[in-house]
Order: structure tokens, then sequence, then C-alpha cells
């Protein structure tokens, strides 16, 4: 990768992916702190969480992926792919509930005029409250997959580079 040395390659990806976790933390903060979403709340936390995306995503393309067949006799490779695999899966399932909110939310302006007397699960389709739950389980399993495919990431960095 751009005339690295595939250790060099390795450090700059471990570097690029710890980056990520602590930028994804403080996008989910901003939205918990928030007591109204408006559409300034929302971009700000989504320049955390899609740069946060990004750092992980990016090596995962590039560097990862192509690699990953000839790894498969490693046993770690492989619990390592499968977490980050779920990691995605849920991602995607917690993506599904966004698209929800995000369309019930701006079809009654409540990112520009925000009224907190409008509850969010009373606007929208009916199953509103399904879409949120939906979006807090996606969420909370990707951290959770994340973290695994992290740390085994992080083993097999440190194993097969022998830092140790």
């Amino acid at each position: 990768m751009f005339g690295l040395s595939e250790v060099q390659t390795a450090t700059l990806v471990a570097c690029s992916v710890s980056l990520s976790f602590p930028l994804l933390l403080y996008g989910a903060w901003i939205m918990i702190e928030a007591e109204a979403v408006t559409w300034d709340v929302l971009t700000y936390h989504l320049k955390f969480i899609v740069t946060g995306l990004a750092l992980t995503t990016v090596p995962l393309v590039t560097w990862m992926l192509p690699r990953l067949a000839s790894q498969f006799g490693d046993g770690l490779a492989v619990v390592h792919a499968f977490l980050g695999l779920q990691a995605y899966a849920m991602l995607a399932f917690g993506g599904t509930g966004i698209v929800r909110i995000f369309r019930a939310k701006y079809e009654h302006d409540l990112y520009h005029d925000y009224d907190e007397e409008v509850l969010l699960d009373e606007i929208g389709d009916e199953n509103m409250r399904f879409w949120r739950r939906r979006l807090r389980v996606g969420v909370f399993g990707y951290v959770l997959f994340w973290l695994l495919a992290y740390i085994v990431g992080i083993g097999r960095f440190l194993l097969q580079y022998d830092i140790l």
C-alpha cells in the first residue's frame, strides 16, 4: 500500500481504526446530551460519526478485505472478519431505523422548527417506536461487535508482527 512495508501499513491501519473509536463515542455523546436534536446538532453529530466510520471503513476496504482470503488459515483472522462483518450488519440494521426517523422529522420540519411538545413516537408511521428501538439496537450492536473485532484485530497485529 503506497510503497510502505506490511508492518508500516498494518501500523497505519491500527492507528486509523484506533482513532475512529473516540470519534464514534463523541458523536454518540452529542446525540445523548442534546435536549433538542436540531439540524445543527444532527450535522455536528454526523461530522464525527462519518469521520469515525471512514477511519474504520477505508482501511477495511483498501487493505483488510483484499488480504482476507489469504489469511483464512489463521483462526483469529476468521474471528476478526466475522466480528467485523457483524458490526457492519448491525450498522445496516440500525440504518433502516435512521432513514424512517429522519424522514418523519424532516416531513414535520422538526430539524428547523423544533417543537418539544411533539413526541417523536407520534409522528411518521405508526411504528416509530419500533424504528427508534431498531436504531438503538443497531448502534449498540455496532459498538459491541466493533469493540470485539478491534480487540481481536489488535491482538492479531501484536502477535503477527511480534510486537509483544
